[in-house]
């Protein structure tokens, strides 16, 4: 790596206020994991709850990216112990928790619910104990702390491995794992996994589960839906019965229709996929992953333009729309005719439209998100009080079950565009959208529809000068209130497994994202990391903020980034590199920052207090090619930079500043070296 062009901090002041929230909502995060740990795991790892595998792996999804966004070294050791705990503990080779694995408890009427451990892990990656969690939605919940571990230290030999190893599961390449065709382009079920795609089924209440609604073995009734659910099997049954199941004949006609029409198709959903294969690309940098993703995305904008414009929601065997469903384009699992219809397909759209869009640099990509936003809105209605609202689903009928728009996707679609067009569109959901103030930010969770996404674009569109400020406090707020839970919680251990609640995650990240990386949150379920910039501490030579040190996006354009970098300390100086895009995928073009000298400081000394400090300032221009920089930032100073971007014109990758565009990864798979 060459010298990078440096930055000094000049100038002495007072720290905003948001820079000092950030670096108290940090620390307390810190404190708050540790006690997490100690509260509700042992000391292995293993959490003293059982759920759903990726709901495991959520309880501690985000703590990689808080320890690559500036989070304390142990920070990482946790995330890397705690992914490693579940994966071991819920591998189908061992048995474990066979003691207080079942229970019964009254939540009050007369109902129980019951909770299990199941062995859902084989080969380190998802297998098919619970089937119905095998698809991308939960898988994708479940992967985004894997993802990040590329992101807060990519020269992990075992992860290196596991990337490959779990993209071949869906490449076609595992002849263990058949889940993908490459003859013809599609999945061969909206169901994969580890051993394989879920092809068929002879469990009833498990076929009742997509076609009714409801959840089997709780305390939930099942909700007859004739269209279908999660799923339908229109058209071969265009008005399913709620007692269907009763009859043997019967039962024994619509689990064969499932088996065919559901579970031997393709879906929109499995879009997903391609950010597995392109975290192996960011590993890797093997031509084979970004082929496989460009392809697979490319035959899904195929479709959109084969269906007048829309995404159909399943394809058959071959690769044709409505193949096992008489041409129709809508009624696959978590598809248009579903009650999680377009929530489930934006999600793996926007997470598609993104990997393409960085593995090739091409803004076209962002057309398979763009149109189906621009396709709802323009079947858009207004509410009895004028409030904009899209359908969500699709039946005979046509389109119907009305709600308000949801803002997380035109989000992460300007966000990558940065184009007027983007731009406007939000706007005008802006202007339909009567019950939002837009301006608000409301403390939430980390899992949720992009609520605090409107006062951040409300900042950058220079309406909202409070927003860094009271985004840092509101998740600093939460982050309080989770330790205080956590300490208040006088459980004994025992206690805490019959309970079998889930326990909390106390790391927030939403808005560090935002205010620090100058993007949207990850898509939640299965998205790469968002960044216009990241930091790396050179000192410590680790990504994230060094110690003490702040930092806000307060601009964002297509050709350009504003950078406010705060160093809190009162004693140390810190120096850093500023990466231009979260892989590299960024180069700056220019830098300019004031250069502030101050004269006659011993007038404070001399005047008994009062001064006549002269200060001066002077705008400095660098002509930077490249994806960094380097700042310097002695104590108490702050910096304003702002800096030229040209947007997706490298090969993005795992490695850091000075790896020289390679992830250093000591133990090589024999015959796959790393690209030169």
């Amino acid at each position: 790596m060459s010298d990078p062009v440096l930055a000094r901090a000049t100038e002495v002041g007072v720290p905003p206020a948001w820079a000092v929230t950030q670096r108290r909502l940090m620390e307390t995060m810190e404190q708050a994991a540790d006690l997490m740990l100690q509260k509700y795991t042992e000391p292995s790892g293993t959490l003293y709850f059982a759920d759903d595998v990726d709901d495991l792996y959520e309880r501690f999804f985000n703590w990689g990216l808080f320890y690559a966004i500036g989070g304390h070294d142990r920070m990482l050791d946790h995330a890397l112990k705690q992914w490693n705990a579940v994966t071991r503990w819920c591998d189908d080779g061992v048995q474990n928790r066979l003691e207080h694995n079942e229970f019964l408890k009254d939540y009050g009427g007369g109902k129980t619910l019951r909770r299990n451990f199941n062995a859902q892990i084989h080969n380190e990656y998802y297998n098919l104990a619970e089937p119905a969690s095998a698809e991308w939605h939960h898988k994708g919940e479940g992967n985004m702390a894997f993802y990040d571990f590329g992101v807060a230290c990519p020269a992990i030999s075992e992860n290196l491995r596991r990337a490959r190893r779990f993209a071949a599961m869906y490449t076609g390449e595992d002849p263990e794992a058949p889940n993908f065709d490459p003859a013809h382009n599609v999945f061969r079920s909206p169901f994969q996994s580890s051993v394989g795609p879920w092809l068929e089924t002879d469990n009833v209440e498990m076929v009742k589960f997509f076609l009714q609604g409801g959840h089997p073995g709780t305390n939930m009734e099942w909700v007859p839906e004739p269209m279908g659910d999660r799923a339908s099997l229109y058209p071969a049954v265009r008005d399913l019965e709620a007692g269907w199941f009763e009859s043997p004949k019967r039962r024994e006609e619509i689990i064969r229709l499932f088996n065919s029409v559901v579970l031997q198709s393709d879906i929109a959903n499995n879009l997903s996929a391609t950010a597995l294969v392109t975290n192996a690309y960011l590993y890797t940098g093997e031509e084979s992953y970004r082929k496989w993703v460009l392809d697979y995305v490319d035959a899904w904008m195929d479709r959109i333009r084969q269906n007048n414009g829309i995404v159909p929601d399943n394809v058959g065997p071959t690769g044709k729309i409505g193949e096992r469903r008489e041409g129709v384009w809508w009624g696959g699992v978590y598809g248009w005719n579903s009650s999680y219809g377009l929530r489930m397909i934006f999600h793996s759209l926007t997470i598609a439209a993104e990997c393409a869009l960085l593995l090739s640099g091409d803004f076209g990509y962002l057309e398979l998100l763009r149109s189906q936003i621009e396709m709802v809105l323009a079947n858009a209605k207004r509410g009895e009080d004028g409030q904009l609202l899209v359908p969500w689903r699709v039946g005979e009928g046509g389109w119907d079950m009305y709600k308000p728009v949801r803002i997380r996707e035109p989000v992460h679609l300007w966000h990558a565009s940065m184009a007027p067009r983007d731009h406007e569109l939000i706007t005008r959901l802006r202007a339909g959208d009567i019950q939002c103030d837009w301006n608000q930010v409301i403390p939430e969770g980390e899992k949720n529809e992009g609520a605090t996404e409107r006062p951040r674009f409300q900042f950058y569109n220079g309406e909202n000068p409070d927003w860094p400020e009271q985004i840092m406090t509101a998740e600093y707020r939460l982050a309080l209130e989770a330790l205080q839970a956590i300490r208040a919680d006088s459980r004994d251990v025992f206690t805490i497994i019959a309970d079998n609640i889930q326990p909390p995650n106390p790391v927030y990240t939403k808005g560090l994202t935002q205010v620090t990386l100058g993007a949207p949150q990850s898509v939640y379920n299965g998205g790469l990391l968002r960044a216009q910039v990241r930091y790396f501490d050179e000192e410590r030579r680790r990504p994230g903020l060094p110690h003490n040190v702040a930092a806000l996006v307060d601009r964002l354009s297509a050709d350009g980034i504003g950078i406010h970098l705060v160093n809190l300390d009162e004693t140390h100086t810190r120096r850093l590199f500023v990466q231009a895009g979260a892989f590299g995928e960024h180069d700056f073009t220019e830098l300019r920052y004031d250069e502030v000298t101050r004269e006659n400081l011993q007038s404070i000394i001399w005047n008994n207090g009062r001064h006549d400090i002269k200060e001066t300032r002077h705008e400095r221009r660098e002509a930077i090619d490249g994806t960094t920089f380097a700042v310097e930032l002695p104590p108490r100073t702050h910096i304003k930079l702002d800096a030229g971007m040209r947007r997706f014109v490298n090969r993005p990758s795992y490695a850091f500043p000075w790896d020289n565009g390679r992830v250093l990864v000591p133990f090589q798979r024999p015959g796959r070296p790393l690209p030169s």
